[in-house]
């Protein structure tokens, strides 16, 4: 159950308003999800987060669509987010995720998960060659 009730009207607010409006622009589609609606509670956190949204998944860079939904949905599945990890997965569908994409990327996320649970376990020390700060060919 959610922690607090949507607005009844959100639109009323032409500040939601504006948020709604780009975001149907921004999708071409008419839905607005559930966090939005939600979100318009506090209409400044609302178009922060639309903004932040917009500026990384929304507009292009060296990471193609895909490639962003499927890093959100990896961590959406780390943070154990039902509610993003629903939403993600049906914007990586709608970005071409097929089902085979799809095993094979829950495979990783659940190697990978099984990795870092057992170097926490082990507290392993970090391979000097996998450090940042050293210089390509050192050491």
């Amino acid at each position: 159950m959610a922690v607090l009730t949507p607005p009844p009207d959100p639109e009323s607010d032409p500040r939601v308003r504006a948020v709604f409006d780009d975001i149907r622009a921004t999708r071409g589609s008419d839905f607005i999800n559930n966090i939005w609606h939600y979100l318009a509670a506090d209409p400044a956190l609302l178009e922060r987060t639309w903004r932040e949204i917009k500026e990384v998944m929304a507009t292009p860079s060296s990471l193609d669509p895909l490639t962003k939904e499927l890093i959100y949905l990896a961590v959406s599945v780390a943070n154990n987010c039902a509610y993003c990890v629903h939403s993600h997965t049906a914007a990586a569908r709608a970005r071409g995720l097929t089902d085979e994409q799809h095993a094979e990327f829950l495979q990783i996320v659940a190697l990978a998960t099984k990795t870092n649970a057992l170097s926490n376990a082990l507290q392993l020390p970090v391979d000097d060659v996998f450090r940042a700060e050293k210089a390509p060919g050192e050491g």
